[in-house]
C-alpha cells in the first residue's frame, strides 16, 4: 500500500475496531465514513504517507500497535511502533511454539485446566492475570478463548467495571487477527493438562 489516504482509512477502521464495542472492521470490510477532505485537513497526514511507503503489511503494523494500546499514528512512528510490529510478527510466525511455552508456564501455576479459565470471587481468571503480568502472550489468551469460549462466560460473572471492560474488548477485538492451527493447539493442551 503506497497511498497515504488508504493508510489513513485502514488506520481509522482499526482505531474504531479496537476502541469501540459497536464497530467491527472485519464485518464492515474496513469501511468507515472518512472522506478525502477530512484526511487532507489533518496535520499528521505526513505520518500516514510515511507508513504507507514503509510497510508492505500495514494491517499487521496497525494491529500490532493497537493491541499494545498505541492509538495515535505519530506515536506508532516515534514510540516503539516498529518494535511492537517486529515482536508481533515473531509471535505470529511461530504461534504454536509460543502457545506451548505459555501453556507450560500456566501449568506450573495451576494443574487444573478449569481453574485456569475460571473467575473466583469476582476476580480475573488466572490466564488473564498471567497475561497482565506479561508472563504469557495475548495470543495465548485469544487461542484459549477461541477453543473454549471462556471470555463470554466469565464476562457474565465479573462485575468489576474499571479494568475488565477494556480487557474484554481488547481480547475480543484482537481475536479475528490471530491465526493458529486449532488441532495443534488442542494437542498441546491435552498433552499438558492430561
Amino acid at each position: 500500500m503506497k497511498d497515504p489516504y488508504e493508510s489513513y482509512k485502514l488506520y481509522n477502521a482499526l482505531k474504531l475496531h479496537f476502541e469501540t464495542d459497536s464497530y467491527d472492521a472485519i464485518k464492515y470490510n474496513f469501511k468507515t465514513s472518512v472522506k478525502p477532505t477530512s484526511f487532507f485537513k489533518r496535520k499528521d497526514k505526513y505520518f500516514f504517507a510515511k507508513l504507507a511507503n514503509t510497510y508492505d503489511n500495514l494491517l499487521d503494523f496497525y494491529v500490532a500497535n493497537f493491541k499494545n494500546d498505541v492509538k495515535y499514528v505519530g506515536d506508532m512512528l516515534n514510540e516503539g511502533g516498529e518494535e511492537y510490529y517486529r515482536n508481533h510478527k515473531k509471535v505470529c510466525e511461530s504461534i504454536t511454539y509460543h502457545f506451548e511455552n505459555d501453556i507450560n508456564k500456566i501449568h506450573e501455576e495451576e494443574k487444573s485446566f478449569d481453574n485456569v479459565l475460571m473467575t473466583e470471587n469476582n476476580d480475573h481468571p488466572l490466564v488473564i492475570k498471567l497475561w497482565m503480568q506479561e508472563e504469557i502472550h495475548l495470543e495465548t489468551v485469544v487461542i484459549l478463548d477461541s477453543i473454549t469460549g471462556f471470555m463470554d462466560r466469565e464476562n457474565k460473572k465479573i462485575s468489576e467495571t474499571i479494568i475488565w471492560p477494556d480487557i474484554f474488548r481488547k481480547i475480543t477485538k484482537y481475536k479475528p487477527f490471530v491465526k493458529f492451527d486449532k488441532t495443534k493447539c488442542l494437542n498441546v493442551l491435552k498433552k499438558t493438562f492430561t
